[in-house]
């Protein structure tokens, strides 16, 4: 966020914790990106803050959260102190959430693929109406065919992702007789590593798709643990989401840290996935 959209936002998530009988005098910013994850102290509540243009989404994790509460899922949780719903302050949307201090050790891929396997169960034991992965595939496509949305994208580049996405995705999401719901966006970024074992986290990017759209996003050595997992379309998969992760950091106004590194980064990733080559770890 801009530097004063960041003040309000953190002043919106203070503000709602203490209304809300929180103590929170410190704040941490945790993550800074279109929205900004917040660690509020003492009271020890993880705050997740978005513009309010977010709002469904923001509605939409916190319903997803508290449904894979009930079935055991490995998530991080709502904080139990306050009702499960978002809050509007400000122009923003504010969610509140249990905070898990993260371990350092780094986590094993068949923990990895452990967690993934609890996950995916859990998710098909919930009733829960979401958007088909094509869906965003179909959103990247428009940011990358309208040089409005992506002016400093170039030519040859455009045409590179949009084929990408558009061949990908058609492909993929032609057969859906195995797909269920997703995570959606399980990178190692989304997974901690606490007390309790692995928590996903960031939930909003729920979806629905074959179980290996979601392996893709993991360190390749992860997939090789999940049992009946197709290889081949892993491999699809990490191209695809690529492609959609370069057509988001190309949009005028993304505001990802290091978005300059990550625009040509992502194209990068995106020809050595086509490749076949190692993706990231």
């Amino acid at each position: 966020m801009e530097p004063s959209e960041l003040r309000r936002a953190i002043e919106a998530g203070r503000a709602t914790a203490e209304e809300l009988g929180l103590e929170a005098t410190d704040v941490a910013v945790v993550h800074d990106s279109d929205r900004v994850v917040l660690r509020l102290l003492p009271c020890d509540v993880l705050a997740r803050v978005a513009p309010v243009g977010h709002l469904a989404d923001s509605a939409f994790e916190v319903e997803v959260a508290r449904r894979l509460a009930d079935v055991d899922a490995p998530v991080a949780g709502l904080d139990p102190r306050v009702a499960p719903r978002v809050h509007v302050r400000d122009a923003f949307a504010v969610s509140l959430w249990t905070y898990y201090e993260p371990l350092p050790s780094k986590i094993a891929p068949t923990d990895y693929a452990d967690a993934f396997r609890r996950h995916h169960t859990a998710l098909r034991g919930i009733d829960l109406t979401a958007p088909h992965f094509t869906d965003r595939v179909a959103a990247a496509l428009r940011e990358v065919s309208d040089p409005e949305r992506s002016p400093e994208l170039s030519d040859a580049d455009r045409a590179f992702l949009g084929d990408t996405l558009g061949g990908l995705g058609a492909e993929i999401g032609a057969d859906r007789a195995g797909d269920q719901l997703l995570h959606g966006e399980p990178h190692p970024g989304n997974l901690l590593n606490t007390r309790r074992g692995p928590l996903f986290v960031d939930l909003a990017t729920c979806c629905r798709g074959p179980v290996e759209f979601d392996l893709a996003h993991a360190p390749e050595d992860v997939g090789q643990h999940y049992a009946g997992a197709d290889q081949g379309l892993i491999g699809r998969c990490r191209a695809l989401n690529w492609a959609m992760f370069s057509a988001w950091r190309w949009r005028r106004n993304d505001q990802m840290p290091e978005r300059d590194h990550w625009r040509a980064e992502g194209l990068n990733r995106v020809r050595a996935s086509l490749r076949g080559g190692s993706a990231p770890t």
